[in-house]
């Protein structure tokens, strides 16, 4: 049932923890500047545009945007529903020695372009070179990297053979709906595009 009634949000509060989004859930790998490897979920990430440029949502209070500022990289994965485990443990505080126990329980392989690594299991590794940080968003900044190496897992690759709603059906992709759920996402249907449509 929809509803026409339409409620007022005031915004002297985060209208975004009065309803719920739908975002990708991924973990940004960083390394820290003492070589040690950081992981941190993020769901304010997306591909900017149809070429190879990928951002998220970050502030220079966390790690994760002062180490991409300083290593001029970092790697992106995205973990599959039965990883989300792994994702909340990335999301570990710290201790009070600035280290994060908890990411030494996460299965990884390393990056092909730089020193940092990917989440073993993820199905999408994207490796980025840092291209600028947009900063000044309120309290936080928008990270951009420029994608220079990608791979997808073999059973989320989309092939011309296939169809579209097998694929996701047989590798459910998680989803991030904030504030605080998460969601399988295993069942799609067409996009009812416009005659005429293009991007």
């Amino acid at each position: 049932m929809t509803s026409s009634t339409m409620v007022p949000l005031d915004l002297g509060h985060s209208v975004w923890e009065r309803f719920f989004t739908v975002a990708p859930l991924v973990v940004i790998g960083t390394r820290e500047e003492d070589g040690a490897l950081d992981f941190a979920p993020k769901h304010m990430a997306l591909p900017l545009g149809w070429e190879t440029f990928f951002g998220f949502v970050c502030t220079t209070r966390h790690a994760t945007e002062r180490n991409a500022a300083r290593e001029g990289w970092f790697t992106v994965s995205f973990p599959r529903p039965n990883d989300v485990m792994l994702a909340s443990l990335a999301a570990a505080p710290r201790w009070e020695d600035d280290t994060k126990p908890a990411l030494a329980a996460l299965p990884t392989v390393p990056a092909s372009t730089n020193p940092g690594a990917l989440l073993r299991d993820a199905y999408v590794h994207l490796e980025c070179e840092l291209d600028r940080i947009v900063e000044d968003l309120g309290t936080n900044d928008l990270v951009i990297g420029r994608i220079v190496a990608a791979s997808v897992a073999e059973d989320s690759l989309r092939l011309a053979d296939a169809d579209d709603h097998d694929v996701v059906r047989d590798a459910p992709m998680l989803a991030y709906l904030h504030p605080g759920r998460y969601a399988v996402v295993d069942r799609t249907f067409s996009f009812p595009f416009h005659t005429g449509f293009s991007k």
